[in-house]
């Protein structure tokens, strides 16, 4: 099992790492995260959601996603209320304190995943979520030590030197466990090292000889990685070509989700992506885009209070490329009623107008793999992409639906989704992941480009599938190369045994 001393330390990637490591070595290797708290998700094949740390780490691993990598999921849907997620299907809305009440009978779930993966599989690697000293969680725990219990696994700890403070951090979280706790903790990781490692040298004889616990290697701070980030934490305000020839704006909401749909975009030659706050100019920006959100009407309501939507109304009256995704899909829309109170007590709100479509929150989350063709397009050409959404939009005359879906979890169909205006420069649709379509989106930003009176680029194949699968070579390889490897099987053989 990887924990860490806190929030963004490098737990999930340093998971997927080893989860290829040990994948090339030939051994028979799944991610496994108990409880999962990010708005960032992935749908897999049996139509369930999990966190997409653990989508990444099983494509890190070579095999398919599984909703027992990660049993429960909690989206936070408010300052103190997470939609809770069990076995890839919606619970309910459960605020911190009515969730903690039912943490015992969460416990069966836990174990039930374990077992899952452990008949099937030769190693589990566990990850754990936050810091495992979080004190006033003890009693609750069922993600750090107490996984780490119930599946008897050793436990190595990472702490991020970029941020400052590690070696504290590292010999706080060991002093803040239990008694009991303290034997699983077999070796420290230090992650994110920049600079001379010869200069760090004190301070690992002094930790190792404090804690009595092994330090298994330094990893150094990576640099050009097409990573996917599990949250918002690790949200950047910028990315890709600095003042790039195309410049893509995305409105940062509160309640952001899946706001992995644009890292692709970043990796383009001469694009940029900027997260748009309230205060922000939309000046120089080629396209717009609303992303996904937890809590749609929330959102849309701060877009009312902020004054963001009448910046976006002038910019799509300008002619100006607007696009919403899944929830942002809905804002663009001209009403979304929430009658059953699935997000919020808002019951009504009015929409941006921006297209000729309505929508209502329904109680049942559609979560379905699709494949899917555009309407105006090459019949022949297939898109792949996948549907995290509790509302169901309805399109009126003025607009026209955008894609047509041809399969929902591998089972046949013919739906029409998302929708255009009628000049085309307005667009909407439920499906997340559209962007990672190679020709969909080089398509997307050569009439981008042809606006510019730019020549388009060329498409360039499976850029995406080619660039993941090289950032997780060029990962796996880095971790192996800095961790004592050979000690840490020895860990997994011996176990928990002292």
């Amino acid at each position: 099992m990887i924990q860490g001393t806190g929030s963004h330390v490098g737990k999930s990637v340093l998971t997927a790492a080893l989860c290829r490591v040990f994948a090339d070595k030939g051994v028979r290797v799944a991610p496994f995260k108990a409880q999962n708290m990010a708005l960032n998700s992935f749908i897999t094949r049996e139509g369930g959601e999990i966190g997409r740390a653990q989508a990444f780490q099983a494509f890190a691993a070579g095999i398919s996603p599984s909703i027992h990598m990660n049993p429960i999921l909690l989206k936070p849907s408010s300052d103190t209320g997470s939609q809770v997620i069990v076995h890839g299907k919606v619970q309910g809305n459960m605020d911190a304190r009515i969730y903690h009440f039912k943490k015992e009978a969460l416990r069966e779930t836990v174990r039930e995943s374990l077992a899952f993966l452990r008949e099937r599989f030769d190693l589990v690697l566990m990850e754990g979520a936050g810091s495992p000293a979080e004190i006033n969680l003890k009693d609750y725990d069922l993600v750090n030590m107490g996984a780490a219990k119930m599946a008897g696994a050793p436990v190595l700890l990472a702490g991020d030197i970029d941020r400052g403070g590690v070696f504290a951090s590292l010999y706080g979280t060991l002093a803040l466990l239990d008694e009991d706790e303290r034997p699983y903790v077999k070796g420290l990781i230090i992650n994110k090292f920049r600079g001379d490692i010869s200069l760090l040298a004190p301070g690992l004889a002094m930790i190792e000889k404090r804690t009595a616990v092994p330090v298994l290697g330094v990893i150094p701070y990576f640099h050009d990685l097409y990573l996917p980030e599990e949250d918002s934490v690790g949200l950047r305000r910028r990315m890709g070509t600095p003042d790039g020839v195309i410049r893509v704006g995305v409105i940062q909401l509160s309640h952001i989700s899946n706001f992995t749909d644009f890292d692709i975009l970043a990796m383009e030659p001469d694009v940029s992506v900027e997260y748009i706050l309230p205060d922000d100019s939309f000046e120089g920006l080629d396209a717009l885009v609303i992303p996904g959100s937890k809590n749609t009407l929330t959102d849309l309501a701060r877009l009312r209070e902020t004054g963001i939507d009448r910046k976006i109304l002038s910019f799509a009256e300008a002619g100006g490329t607007v696009v919403g995704l899944c929830g942002g899909y809905q804002i663009l829309g001209k009403s979304i009623r929430d009658p059953e109170k699935v997000e919020s007590g808002m019951g009504t709100i009015e929409g941006l107008g921006l297209l000729d479509t309505e929508t209502v929150m329904a109680t049942e989350k559609t979560t379905t793999l699709d494949t899917a063709r555009r309407v105006e397009g090459d019949p022949k050409e297939r898109l792949e992409g996948y549907e995290i959404h509790m509302g169901v939009t309805r399109r009126g005359e003025g607009s026209r639906p955008l894609f047509r879906i041809v399969s929902r979890n591998g089972t046949p169909c013919d739906v029409a989704d998302g929708a255009v205006n009628a000049h085309g420069n307005v667009w909407g649709t439920y499906l997340h992941g559209i962007f990672d379509n190679d020709a969909f989106r080089h398509d997307f930003l050569n009439a981008l480009r042809e606006r510019k009176g730019l020549p388009p680029l060329a498409r360039s194949g499976v850029f995406h599938r080619q660039r993941l699968l090289e950032s997780v070579e060029r990962l796996a390889r880095t971790v192996e190369a800095a961790l004592d490897m050979e000690r840490i099987e020895e860990i997994i053989r011996r176990g928990i045994t002292p």
